[in-house]
């Protein structure tokens, strides 16, 4: 997959996670993981960059002796997932003209 799409896919999803709630890293890896392959190294990288947009806010707070972060998102968060879901439906008109020339392609070649 195209790593910018993966991208834009990755920041929705985690945006869309957050929407039903604020989470934290661990706990989005493991909800994330049962729709696309992602580690630490992937996530908190996007948590940063969704941060800077002003995308979600960040709070830490003590758990087992040990502060973890928690996020929340924002306004403009829940505001990207709008723009993300209408630009898919563009994706998905053209995915599905490639898909009906791909198979009548198909049948022309029989």
């Amino acid at each position: 997959m195209d790593a910018q799409l993966k991208r834009g896919i990755l920041e929705a999803g985690v945006l869309a996670l957050l929407m039903k709630g604020e989470s934290y890293g661990y706990q989005l890896i493991r909800e994330m993981s049962a729709l696309m392959e992602i580690s630490e190294s992937t996530l908190y990288p996007v948590l940063r960059r969704l941060e800077g947009a002003g995308c979600l806010t960040v709070r830490s707070k003590e758990h087992n002796g040990r502060l973890r972060k928690y996020y929340a998102i924002t306004d403009a968060g829940r505001e990207k997932v709008s723009a993300f879901l209408g630009e898919w439906r563009e994706i998905n008109r053209m995915y599905q003209f490639i898909l009906q020339q791909n198979e009548a392609q198909g049948r022309n070649e029989e």
